[in-house]
């Protein structure tokens, strides 16, 4: 458990695409360190780990690697989709070894990632126009199984018009309006996602019944729609920053609006909790957890229910006008 031989190698050859380069046909050491620009006797040393651990299997007379059914799942075009989350030039990949750093966030409270890379996460990728990209996709792989249940799982037909808070690309409303045709949105995210949220939707053929604009949620949101939808958001934020965004979200909805938050609600796990803290200083959190912190926003639950796999809907609407307000 405390040996991190094998989950570096992994990576490193997520991060070099062994899996993709070898292919069915295999290949040798050298000329895997030819394509990677790396030096044969150690990426053979690599290799031959690999091996061990089961990931890869080596023809002991051509000298060829190739990758076992278990090292397959590491190629970019696999149905697991996990390349992402091991290759260390993409925003998942590179986000996990924030965790060398897990010691200086139990002390000091800063963000393992940041004492790693000397800036947070989504500065980072308003820095890195790459690193946005394999984060978009990391989020579009996420909700390809979840999108649907979502749109098909809750009520949202009883909506005139949703607004997608931090939307992405827009998958999740995409499938949405699909299965609510009465149903309009609009996504709310920074650029450029949210022109890739406007490709989708005129791809999708919803030009006239989705949109997408360019802001912030810590910025006013659009006023006077039925509903405001968190989906995955408030678990990247402590809980200052969680209430400034449910507090937006509020003061958009006005008294008669919706805010619909969609958390993993204490199914994401321990490990994933010690993520979110060392990458953004966020958490995972319970139904009652959830509820108390719109409480203090001025949100009252109205009820909750399974929505996706490990996903759960909570539905809130505004509670008295005096209730604190905390934007």
């Amino acid at each position: 458990m405390a040996d991190l031989a094998t989950p570096m190698s992994i990576r490193v050859a997520a991060t070099l695409s062994l899996v993709e380069r070898s292919g069915s046909a295999g290949a040798t050491a050298e000329q895997l360190a030819a394509e990677t620009g790396t030096a044969a006797p150690a990426l053979r040393r690599l290799l031959e780990h690999l091996v061990a651990i089961g990931v890869f299997d080596r023809d002991t007379e051509s000298g060829r690697y190739r990758p076992t059914e278990l090292g397959a799942q590491m190629s970019e075009d696999a149905p697991e989709g996990i390349k992402p989350l091991l290759d260390i030039n993409c925003a998942g990949g590179r986000a996990e070894l924030g965790f060398v750093e897990l010691l200086g966030t139990l002390t000091t409270g800063t963000p393992g990632y940041v004492q790693r890379y000397g800036r947070g996460f989504w500065e980072d990728l308003d820095a890195v126009p790459e690193l946005r990209r394999s984060f978009d996709a990391q989020m579009h792989w996420r909700f390809q199984v979840q999108a649907a249940q979502i749109a098909e799982r809750f009520a949202w037909g009883r909506f005139s018009e949703i607004v997608d808070v931090g939307g992405g690309d827009g998958m999740v409303l995409a499938a949405i309006l699909h299965a609510h045709p009465g149903v309009r949105g609009q996504v709310v995210d920074l650029p450029p996602t949210a022109t890739a949220a406007s490709e989708r939707f005129a791809a999708a053929g919803l030009r006239n019944r989705a949109s997408a604009v360019s802001g912030s949620f810590f910025d006013p949101l659009p006023e006077g729609a039925d509903a405001y939808l968190l989906s995955d958001i408030l678990h990247d934020w402590d809980d200052d920053h969680a209430r400034k965004i449910l507090a937006r979200c509020r003061r958009a909805a006005g008294p008669d609006g919706t805010v619909v938050v969609i958390e993993s609600a204490g199914a994401a796990g321990t490990a994933m909790d010690l993520f979110m803290l060392m990458c953004f200083a966020g958490r995972e959190r319970t139904v009652d957890e959830l509820a108390e912190l719109a409480a203090e926003c001025g949100l009252v639950l109205r009820g909750t229910a399974p929505v996706a796999d490990g996903r759960t809907v909570l539905e809130f609407g505004s509670g008295p006008e005096d209730h604190p307000d905390r934007s």
